[in-house]
């Protein structure tokens, strides 16, 4: 099988599968697992491709909730070996590890004839090598600042390349605002695709929030869900929340049967690690993969609603390619004490200079390399009313998560190399 033969073969196989692709900044993995929780309440086994993992690559690929079996990834990487190794002998460029865990998913999800695929998008969009599917429904959760080496340096780029997404003639859900709601409006104009803007279109309202979560309601272009909880910090999550019961609701009109119950249930039950994830509770610990400034302001409102009155010990790392002094500088002037570390990736560059930048805003900044060591010296320094927040990029956070919970015994330490 050559290139152009296993682009076909893997182009065939998403025609068979009913697909909600998932695009935009920030949100898109909880997005996805919203709406797959949702489908899952609804009766259907929903399928997610999602990335980066955490902890194990078979995070990338579950059904509802489920992880797929290390020999089953083993089996199909076997299988999909020797016609890698045919492209490259054609000429082509080795694919991606991205592109093959893809091929991987496609392949996978077809086999076990899931009901849905929810679909995330790996970097970007319009040449993202999910891309290749004519999706059941688009989705666009907003539109910010990040990987601009990849996507352009100013909003209206970065949104031309989410919205490469969007396919003729298919319905597109989005919660992007300002500059990127109106290149996805007219992107969705000349593709003649239903544009349903969520906040305009599809509206909620907050009733309360807590430590253990939120509850607020939906008014959707359908019905209302009132009351709805869910057990994830921060008010962004009500935004991706209706943009999840908005995508929901396009996939209601082709046919499937999705209850207010369902969707009740289903934003009852999500889960979605890493995210304001709380890790202990005397003192909190709270951990966030907050890697970009949107993020990083989202956070800083979640941990002043969620945890008011409480001081702030902030572990943070991030990559060299990231908007460092932004980020900080958002989150270090709530802090009174900063740990900076740096994330396991050949991305961290000078990660020492992001204290530096810390130390314009908090009164007391220490340096710990190791991941571990910058929990334990966070911990050390928190009193009881305080409150340790680790965030920055997704590799730190991961450790620092695994970290935890071996301090906690609720996981065993993974052997490395």
């Amino acid at each position: 099988m050559n290139y152009s033969e296993a682009m076909m073969f893997l182009t065939n196989l998403t025609k068979f599968l009913k697909i909600v692709h998932v695009g935009g900044t920030n949100g898109k993995g909880s997005t996805t697992a919203m709406l797959a929780a949702i489908l899952q309440k609804a009766g259907y086994r929903a399928g997610t491709f999602t990335s980066p993992h955490l902890r194990s690559y078979t995070e990338r690929f579950r059904i509802n909730g489920a992880e797929i079996a290390g020999e089953s990834v083993a089996e199909i990487l076997s299988e999909l070996r020797p016609h890698l190794e045919a492209m490259v002998k054609e000429g082509f460029e080795h694919p991606t590890e991205f592109e093959v865990s893809t091929a991987l998913a496609f392949l996978y999800f077809f086999r076990e004839k899931v009901d849905f695929l929810v679909l995330e998008v790996g970097l970007g969009g319009a040449v993202d090598s999910t891309n290749i599917v004519t999706p059941l429904v688009s989705v666009i959760t907003n539109v910010a600042m990040d990987h601009m080496d990849y996507l352009g340096h100013t909003l209206k780029e970065i949104a031309r390349v989410k919205a490469g997404v969007i396919k003729p003639g298919v319905p597109v859900v989005t919660a992007a605002d300002g500059v990127g709601l109106q290149v996805i409006e007219e992107v969705s104009q000349k593709k003649h695709s239903r544009l349903i803007p969520v906040g305009r279109d599809v509206t909620w309202e907050h009733i309360s929030l807590s430590e253990a979560g939120q509850c607020f309601s939906v008014r959707g272009r359908r019905q209302s869900y009132e009351n709805l909880s869910l057990p994830l910090l921060g008010r962004h999550q009500q935004v991706n929340a209706a943009t999840a019961v908005a995508a929901a609701e396009v996939l209601m009109e082709t046919g499937s049967v999705i209850s207010a119950g369902a969707v009740n249930e289903g934003l009852a039950a999500v889960r979605w690690p890493a995210r304001l994830e709380m890790m202990r509770k005397e003192p909190p610990v709270v951990i966030d993969g907050a890697h970009n400034y949107d993020g990083a302001r989202s956070l800083r409102r979640a941990l002043e609603e969620h945890f008011p009155g409480r001081r702030l010990v902030l572990v943070i790392g991030m990559l060299a390619d990231k908007e460092r002094a932004r980020v900080i500088a958002e989150l270090a002037q709530a802090a009174r004490a900063v740990v900076v570390t740096r994330p396991n990736s050949p991305r961290a560059g000078n990660w020492q200079e992001l204290a530096a930048e810390a130390g314009r805003h908090a009164p007391f900044v220490y340096l710990v390399e190791d991941t571990g060591g910058a929990v334990n010296k966070a911990l050390s320094l928190a009193g009881p009313d305080d409150l340790v927040c680790i965030t920055g990029s997704l590799y730190m956070v991961a450790e620092a998560r695994e970290h935890l919970l071996q301090l906690q015994n609720l996981i065993p330490p993974i052997s490395r190399p």
